[in-house]
């Protein structure tokens, strides 16, 4: 009697984006690239994450037939750490800073990037050899009772922290001790040295750990409820799997995890090897370069909502400009143009689907006026978000937050001045409001190119945007059907403008963004003038999300080369993050402190040597075994290790003199699956 063949494991891939939650079912069987048995979307619901995965993977679920208990391994990739740093959300955090000075938070960014969250500077650090200065947390110690009722975690960066970590650790146990609150400390996170940058990367991922926190719990919730026992991974912003407890602790390397993960998948769909990879979503559009079938990497680490992180990923450019993105016109000259992003607004269409005539009623008041107004087409309400991430709001936040509900209220009506239009913009920044307007979902829905939400709340939403007017006073369109044409071909041109920026930048050249401008407005509008341009990419473009075809049915004659948008395109992040692989790595440093002694540090420990060959040994040992566990932690079983030595030496009066030696493990494997 022939044994039947034991069925192929299936893979559920999720992912949860700023609009949609995308799921698939896919099966190794079927050939070389395996085969999408099902997909779906459902609304990312911000306020409770499981409501939009749950309606995406039962959807899923019920288009296949398949038994939950068939799945073996989850895997998901999000766009919302990303977001969030491009929209300036997270939660309020304090920054302790040990061994620095107040002048180092002008460095690469980190002033910005603070803002208002409170920051501790205490003394301490080491020096570049790991030689500890004197360490004095009084000053944090005393700041702790006030600082937990204000804020949702702590970021600890203390000076050379990647040569000698003791200082962080004893300041993230005081904390821990004290508070309970999560604690990031910056040698967890990066091994380079740049202190204020390795600092801002410490910040960021303490801001995120709480969304990111409630992503994992929501999935796992509705994992368990399904009787779906399967290994959780988490896609990182280099492409690669890691585990979802892994993923909790180090967040910020979830940025450009959605990105990351669709890069994985258009290669899987097109097969192609080299092409300008362009990701359009409801709220950023990401570019990014495969070069011989493997994505181009940010050696200087990501660099997300203007800042440059530590964090390794893909060389991926993220701009502002999404389907949701904020529609607004130039200010102070006589025909204006349109402009779009980089804030993301609830389009009117959804808002109205989701509330009916609490938005509807709003916009059609504000359209009896006999005049437009300033504030027209604009609502607020609240996210959803937990009670305890509103902490350390000020009076006039709390007192605005008060008023805003759960169904969305016209801001002509809910703001009194403009002191409280600056305020909502904080509680916005701060996730805990949204805004709905007209984007270009809305204009979409006027033109039926889009049928999903409420084409009659979009359609109003476009007749008040088309009656504001011009330097001459005149109304910018005559009707919503015109509007609506301008913002569609306006996100177009600026779609062809992102992906020639970021070829531009790839090929070094400097202010990208201007040279963009210039050759689109002079090779796209046929200009005529002395000089005749043209510009076309030297390979294809592979346009992803759910809405490329419809944005990029122009964009060949834009970039000079074909646009290949594959048939699971809408699906393509939720596809790339079941086919990746798990991979993470190590590092351990050798110095020469003085003449004869070898310094070794490695994870969180630092010990001396007699002899470079034994410190050298010890180093590898050590970033072999640390990258072994952290491959485990990430979820694999079956890593293979690759180490990687880099020397830096000086010929003295023709003697090898040892300066230093970078070690490097990498890991990597396939995913655990379930039995």
């Amino acid at each position: 009697m022939t044994a039947k063949p034991k069925p192929s494991p299936l893979f559920l891939g999720i992912d949860t984006g700023g609009t949609y939650t995308d799921a698939v079912l896919w099966s190794e069987a079927g050939g070389p690239s395996g085969k999408v048995l099902a997909k779906a979307k459902a609304l990312t619901t911000r306020h409770d994450l499981a409501v939009g995965i749950s309606g995406a993977v039962d959807a899923v679920l019920e288009m296949a037939g398949t038994d939950p208990a068939a799945i073996k391994l989850v895997s998901m990739s999000t766009t919302l750490a990303t977001n969030a740093l491009v929209e300036g959300q997270g939660g309020r955090v304090a920054l302790v800073m040990i061994g620095f000075a107040e002048g180092d938070l002008a460095r690469d960014g980190l002033k910005a990037a603070l803002g208002t969250d409170p920051v501790v500077f205490c003394p301490g650090g080491h020096d570049v050899h790991g030689n500890a200065a004197k360490l004095d947390l009084s000053g944090l110690e005393a700041a702790l009772p006030e600082l937990e009722k204000s804020v949702s975690g702590f970021a600890v960066c203390a000076y050379f922290a990647t040569r000698n970590p003791a200082h962080e650790l004893s300041a993230r146990n005081l904390i821990r001790d004290r508070t309970g609150l999560p604690v990031t400390a910056s040698h967890e996170l990066s091994a380079k040295l740049g202190g204020p940058r390795r600092a801002l990367t410490t910040l960021l991922n303490a801001r995120l750990i709480s969304m990111i926190d409630r992503l994992v719990a929501a999935t796992e919730g509705f994992l368990a409820a399904r009787g779906i026992a399967a290994p959780l991974m988490v896609v990182r912003g280099d492409g690669a799997l890691v585990s979802a407890a892994f993923a909790r602790q180090r967040p910020i390397e979830t940025i450009l995890s959605g990105p990351a993960a669709s890069l994985v998948g258009a290669r899987h769909m097109t097969g192609l090897d080299d092409a300008v990879v362009s990701d359009i979503g409801g709220t950023t559009t990401d570019v990014a370069v495969l070069d011989g079938g493997r994505p181009r990497l940010d050696p200087e680490g990501a660099t997300v909502g203007g800042f440059r992180t530590m964090v390794e990923a893909v060389a991926m450019r993220t701009f502002g400009l999404g389907g949701d993105s904020e529609v607004a016109l130039e200010d102070g000259v006589l025909s204006p143009k349109i402009l779009l992003g980089p804030r993301r607004l609830v389009p009117l269409a959804l808002a109205g689907m989701m509330h009916g005539e609490a938005v509807t009623a709003e916009l059609e008041r504000q359209l009896r006026a006999p005049n437009p107004g300033r504030m027209d087409g604009r609502l607020a309400v609240r996210t959803g978000v937990p009670e305890r991430l509103a902490a350390g709001l000020t009076g006039a936040e709390a007192k605005l937050y008060e008023l805003i509900g759960a169904v969305p209220q016209a801001l002509d009506r809910l703001l009194t001045s403009n002191a409280q239009n600056a305020t909502l913009n904080r509680l916005v920044s701060r996730g805990l409001v949204h805004i709905a307007g007209f984007t270009p979902s809305d204009a979409a829905h006027v033109l039926s190119k889009q049928a999903n939400w409420d084409a009659a709340a979009a359609r109003l939403g476009a007749e008040l945007f088309a009656r504001k007017r011009d330097g001459r006073g005149q109304f910018i369109a005559a009707s919503p059907e015109a509007i609506s044409e301008r913002v569609l071909t306006a996100l177009t041109r600026l779609s062809a403008e992102v992906i020639l920026e970021t070829a531009f930048a790839e090929d070094g050249l400097d202010g990208a963004a201007t040279v963009a401008h210039a050759l689109v407005q002079r090779a796209v509008d046929a200009h005529p003038g002395i000089a005749r341009l043209s510009v076309a990419l030297d390979r294809p473009v592979i346009g992803l999300g759910a809405s490329a075809p419809l944005h990029y049915a122009g964009l060949a004659e834009l970039v000079g080369n074909r646009c290949v948008v594959p048939q699971d395109t809408d699906v393509a992040n939720a596809l790339g993050a079941v086919v990746g692989q798990v991979r993470v790595s190590a590092e351990a440093r050798v110095s020469q402190p003085k003449e004869g002694l070898f310094r070794v540090a490695s994870g969180e420990s630092v010990r001396d040597f007699n002899d470079e060959a034994a410190a050298i040994a010890a180093a590898e040992k050590d970033v072999r075994a640390i990258a072994a566990g952290r491959a485990k932690d990430a979820g694999t079983d079956s890593a293979e290790i690759e180490i990687a030595s880099e020397y830096r030496v000086s010929t003295v009066e023709g003697q090898r003199m040892f300066i230093e030696a970078h070690v490097v493990a990498v890991a990597s494997g396939r995913p655990r699956i379930a039995v």
